[in-house]
C-alpha cells in the first residue's frame, strides 16, 4: 500500500498533537486577505466575526508533488469518496463525509469529533470554507466539550515542478478559558497547531498523488465498505466497473 508507510509515522505523533491543537490553542492573529464582496451575505457576518476575533490564525504549505489539478478538484468535489480513501490510507483523525446541498460537508469521526464545512467561496485554484467544529468532552482528554468556529482559504496551483498548496485559517474557541489557560505556552502550542495543520494539509496533496499512481488499488476497500456513494464516485472519477 503506498500510503501506509507515510501515514503510519505520522499517527504515532498524532493524539499529543490533536490534545495539543484542538483542546490548547492560541496565537495572534493577522490580518486577513479575503474577498468579502464573494462571501454570501448568510456567512458574512459569522466569517467577519471569526476573522476579528481570532483566537489563533495559521498558515502552511506543501512541497510539490506530482498529481494533476483535475485529479485533486475531483477529490475535493467529492468529499465522501475522498474521506473514503483518506481512511484507507489510514491518515487520522478518520473521517467520515456526507455532503450537504450547496457543496457542503459534514464531518464526523463517529468517536466525538464532527464539523460541518461550507463552502462560502470558489474560484479556480481557491476554496474559502467557514467551518462550525465540536470536539466532545473527553474525546482528546479535553475536560469539557469545545466548540470552534474556523475560517480557512486554500489555494491550489500546479506548475512545472508539481502540484503545490497553501492552507490559511483563522479559529476563535467557543469557551473563553480555554483562551485563558493556553497563554503560559502560546509559542509551544503554535508551533505544535502548526505542525498538525502541516500534517492535514500534505496529506491531502499525498493522498491524491496516491490517488493519481494507483486508484485500482482504492477500489476493493472502498467496495468492501459498501457505501454505494463512494463506490459510484470512485467508478465514475477513475473510470472503473
Amino acid at each position: 500500500m503506498p500510503c501506509g508507510p507515510f501515514a503510519e509515522r505520522a499517527i504515532l505523533r498524532l493524539p499529543r498533537l490533536l490534545l495539543i491543537s484542538l483542546s490548547l490553542l492560541w496565537s495572534v492573529p493577522v490580518r486577513a486577505q479575503i474577498p468579502a464582496e464573494h462571501i454570501p451575505p448568510i456567512y458574512a457576518g459569522p466569517v467577519q466575526l471569526v476573522l476579528k476575533k481570532a483566537d489563533f490564525t495559521f498558515e502552511t504549505k506543501t512541497q510539490p508533488v506530482q498529481v494533476r489539478l483535475e485529479t485533486m478538484e475531483k477529490l475535493f468535489d467529492h468529499p465522501r469518496l475522498a474521506a473514503a480513501m483518506w481512511r484507507y490510507c489510514h491518515f487520522s483523525p478518520s473521517f467520515y463525509a456526507v455532503e450537504m446541498p450547496g457543496k457542503n460537508i459534514d464531518l464526523d469521526d463517529a468517536k466525538g469529533l464532527h464539523g460541518i464545512l461550507y463552502l462560502v467561496h470558489q474560484q479556480p485554484g481557491e476554496r474559502i470554507y467557514y467551518i462550525e467544529g465540536r470536539v466532545e468532552r473527553g474525546r482528546m482528554n479535553n475536560p469539557f466539550a469545545v466548540g470552534a468556529k474556523m475560517v480557512v482559504i486554500y489555494r491550489y496551483w500546479h506548475d512545472a515542478e508539481g502540484f503545490h498548496s497553501h492552507l490559511r485559517t483563522w479559529t476563535t474557541l467557543d469557551s473563553a478559558i480555554l483562551s485563558f489557560i493556553t497563554r503560559p505556552f502560546r509559542r509551544y502550542i503554535r508551533s505544535r497547531q502548526e505542525e498538525f495543520i502541516a500534517y492535514i494539509n500534505s496529506n491531502i496533496a499525498q493522498g491524491g498523488q496516491f490517488a493519481q499512481l494507483n486508484p485500482s488499488e482504492f477500489y476493493g476497500p472502498i467496495k468492501q465498505e459498501g457505501d454505494a456513494i463512494a463506490i459510484k464516485e470512485f467508478e465514475e472519477i477513475f473510470e472503473r466497473k
